[in-house]
């Protein structure tokens, strides 16, 4: 039957309203306008008088056909979300919903699968600096001109998941860790806990698969034993999983706008990083702690150079040597 038929039917009570909204296949509420134009205006009042008019929010041709082209020259790649942001700079205003309709319709961007597996989000700790996370990720960053990989390592607050004092490294290593640390310490002081992976250069552990053995100090556990700083070790990736996906959001990122910038030297990259994209990146992300304050200490009057002096223990055989990084170094006579 037509609509006017199942209305006109319900109008002369052969059957309820409720029925008519169900046989049509319009909730009630839709049903209740219907009898209402149907009432005022007969037959004429249930045509959809928006037929042929241009949708006031309607993105006009120009916009769509400009979003598009910019995707397609300079921000291939980009996800959704990154290419989105960009637009501000090009002086496009649109929604995010729309954006990333447009590219999955132009198939550009391909449409992501849903997860199915329910984890527990692990509770933040209530006020910065309680615990700092301190992680590395090697990954094509850059083209530099050896086509090596590049390591970048970088502190995040667990409170606001703001990254502080990232950097482009060769290697994460014992030195390279340590000098982003006293960066850390000399400008916002000492914190609570470190939270790590189980690298060399941060506890010993004797067999694959066994807790560290923390009777034995690694240069990095010395340095946090002697500045304060409890030192917390994770056993697997899924234990640091909200750093698992800032590397994941970084790494969808960073890249690409380096790439466009024609950056391949790790100074170049580590200016553009602190001076341009982190700002940008930490308020896109950064989350308000649950209790206002800081628990970072200033640190004063500590002898950094003393501690953040790498230590080494030796025996002097009988002739007053010892071996250091296979070298033989003579010691002076004792007086």
């Amino acid at each position: 039957m037509k609509v006017s038929e199942v209305i006109e039917k319900a109008m002369r009570k052969e059957i309820r309203w409720l029925d008519a909204a169900r046989i049509i296949g319009v909730s009630d509420r839709q049903m209740r306008r219907w009898k209402e134009r149907y009432e005022a205006h007969g037959v004429e009042g249930l045509a959809d008088h928006r037929e042929g008019r241009v949708p006031k929010n309607r993105i006009a041709e120009a916009t769509t056909g400009r979003v598009l082209e910019l995707y397609r020259k300079e921000y291939v790649g980009f996800n959704v979300q990154h290419f989105w942001e960009q637009l501000e700079e090009h002086g496009i205003s649109v929604s995010y919903s729309w954006t990333k309709a447009l590219l999955h319709d132009a198939g550009l961007v391909r449409r992501g699968v849903k997860r199915k597996v329910y984890r527990r989000r692990r509770e933040r700790e209530p006020m910065v600096g309680m615990m700092v996370h301190l992680d590395g990720s090697k990954h094509r960053w850059f083209e530099s001109a050896d086509g090596a990989h590049q390591d970048l390592i970088a502190f995040v607050d667990d409170a606001t998941g703001e990254v502080l004092f990232p950097r482009f490294v060769p290697e994460e290593s014992t030195c390279t860790v340590l000098g982003v640390l006293r960066e850390l310490v000399e400008e916002l002081g000492t914190f609570g806990r470190l939270y790590t992976d189980r690298a060399s250069h941060f506890v010993h552990t004797p067999k694959a698969g066994e807790g560290p053995d923390r009777s034995k100090k690694s240069q990095v556990e010395r340095v946090l034993d002697e500045l304060g700083i409890d030192l917390v070790c994770g056993f697997s990736p899924q234990a640091r999983g909200r750093s698992e996906r800032m590397w994941r959001t970084l790494q969808g990122r960073l890249p690409k706008e380096l790439a466009r910038l024609g950056i391949s030297t790790y100074d170049a990259a580590n200016a553009y990083l602190r001076s341009r994209f982190l700002g940008r990146f930490n308020k896109r992300f950064v989350v308000q702690a649950a209790l206002e304050g800081t628990a970072f200490v200033p640190i004063a009057g500590a002898d950094l150079e003393r501690i953040f002096a790498l230590r080494f223990e030796r025996t002097v055989g009988n002739d007053h040597t010892i071996r250091f990084q296979n070298r033989l170094l003579q010691l002076d006579k004792p007086k």
